[in-house]
């Protein structure tokens, strides 16, 4: 879990007052690279012994997937599981290889995944709707676009609740971490490249697909090009699509997509993804995306060196399965083979009609 020794190290140095971002640790000499507000949030981690620290994250993690299965059923309008399908829905996804890798490396991809959808699931009106979301862009970023997904919907005051809320995690942050603020806000959110090498086969962006098909560790225009088109018909299709959970899933596989890096671990979406493929009969795509999900395709290649930039041809398919896939659905998306009209549920309909009023 060497993701997890890394945020009781953000912890501890709060703790004592050491600069946030001047340190490595692990064998993978891994520094700090989240918000000052999401050091905040580890100083527990920091009073707990490693092994302990460990067990709470293996517990927890598994019952934030619990939820997360619950919460999908819920964006896919089903009812809520009883005990025995949501242990049996929990247990098959744990070997999807983003839920294992996020219990391997004691992420909290889980813990984002459900701020958001739990947010986003709550009834129209739901007092602070939105700012669940703006909480965890303070910790972890990427989950901002879905505030501009909800803009885009013409939900205002729940876009506004979120950058409300995100902006107090940047002001709390400030308070507490002057210069680790300063230092974070004003240099090291443009350094992606510190984040880790873009072009090896973890990062499942467009940016680390294109990266391995040119063989360029910095594809540059090639790269920012493509991507800025990609969130741009990301956004669009998700402001159109006539039910909300395929807006709530296009958007998540646009930041996915867009964002400089995305390891394999953060495509934990899949887990709604395949919930809703499956709750709306297209079980062929449930079928090939829990399939690309399981396989662990990218770990079969050679990774010594750079090797990872010099694959011929018939393997990039499967060093970037993840954001291949992202592509091909939103593509699917665009054509109306998924996504399209259908029954609304309850909730849904409530939206609209709020959106319409």
């Amino acid at each position: 879990m060497p993701d997890a020794l890394v945020y009781r190290a953000e912890g501890a140095a709060v703790l004592h007052g050491r600069d946030l971002y001047g340190f490595t640790i692990t064998e993978g000499r891994l520094p700090a690279t989240y918000p000052p507000f999401a050091a905040l949030l580890f100083v527990p981690a920091a009073w707990l012994p490693v092994p302990v620290l460990k067990a709470v994250f293996l517990a927890g993690n598994a019952l934030l997937l619990a939820w997360l299965v619950q919460l999908s059923a819920r964006l896919a309008g089903r009812r809520p599981a009883g005990l025995p399908l949501l242990c049996t829905g929990t247990a098959l996804a744990v070997w999807l290889e983003p839920v294992f890798q996020t219990f391997v490396f004691g992420q909290i991809n889980l813990t984002m995944a459900c701020l958001v959808l739990w947010d986003l699931t709550r009834p129209p009106g739901a007092p602070g709707k939105g700012a669940a979301i703006g909480v965890a862009a303070g910790i972890k970023l990427t989950p901002a676009l879905f505030a501009v997904y909800l803009l885009l919907r013409g939900r205002r005051g729940e876009a506004a609740t979120a950058a409300a809320a995100f902006a107090a995690t940047v002001v709390t942050g400030a308070l507490a971490l002057p210069a680790a603020s300063v230092a974070y806000w004003t240099r090291l959110v443009f350094e992606t490249d510190r984040v880790g090498k873009p072009w090896i086969v973890a990062n499942q962006s467009l940016r680390g697909l294109l990266a391995r098909m040119l063989g360029d560790p910095e594809p540059g225009p090639a790269w920012i090009v493509p991507a800025l088109a990609v969130a741009v018909a990301g956004l669009w299709l998700a402001r159109r699509a006539p039910r909300e959970r395929w807006g709530v899933l296009l958007t998540g596989l646009t930041a996915l997509l867009v964002s400089p890096i995305s390891w394999s671990h953060h495509w934990v979406w899949c887990v709604p993804l395949i919930a809703v493929l499956l709750a709306e009969g297209h079980r062929v795509w449930a079928a090939a995306t829990a399939l690309v999900f399981t396989a662990r395709t990218l770990w079969l290649v050679p990774r010594e060196g750079e090797t990872e930039l010099h694959l011929p041809w018939w393997q990039q398919p499967l060093v970037s399965p993840y954001a291949l896939l992202g592509l091909v659905l939103l593509a699917a998306a665009a054509l109306g083979g998924i996504g399209g009209p259908g029954p609304q549920t309850s909730s849904v309909r409530s939206s609209s009609a709020s959106m319409i009023r």
